[in-house]
């Protein structure tokens, strides 16, 4: 028996289908929020977590998302180089208006507002990785490819 998705869940799931890929979202009853917590309920490594960071520049304010493993940090000059203008952390309010989805449950897809985005080249190493479906309980699994494909993301060292 399928059990019925939360709604922000089941729109992450939509958006999956509506762009031809058959991965599947599933909600777990341990949260998933953090790359550790989400690898600890899946059983992988947390280098196989994708964590959806959102950033806004300074000045002109376009949201910057970056799908980071697990484990690493992102060197915030870096990326500001890679956008040509200095960046910030996004606060809450922001990562809602512009994804649609509460921080702890960013997907990489589904966003109300197109991004730029940049994928860590670390995540290309894994043969399969995770990401955040919606909800700090909800996950899918998909290739580090199938990620590009959805993501329209460049592959970047964010170190």
């Amino acid at each position: 028996m399928e059990v019925k998705l939360s709604t922000s869940a089941q729109r992450v799931q939509d958006t999956l289908v509506s762009l031809g890929f058959q991965n599947r979202v599933v909600e777990h009853t341990q949260t998933t929020r953090s790359a550790r917590e989400a690898a600890e309920a899946i059983g992988c490594s947390v280098a196989q977590i994708v964590k959806s960071l959102i950033f806004r520049t300074k000045d002109s304010h376009r949201p910057v998302l970056v799908l980071a493993s697990g484990p690493n940090r992102v060197n915030e000059a870096h990326l500001g180089e890679l956008v040509m203008e200095a960046i910030e952390r996004a606060d809450p309010d922001f990562v809602q208006s512009v994804t649609g989805y509460a921080i702890g449950g960013v997907p990489p897809v589904g966003h109300r507002t197109p991004m730029i985005t940049f994928i860590d080249e670390d995540l290309m190493h894994n043969s399969e990785i995770w990401a955040a479906a919606g909800t700090p309980n909800a996950v899918f699994k998909l290739t580090p490819a199938e990620m590009a494909a959805l993501s329209h993301g460049q592959v970047v060292s964010i170190k």
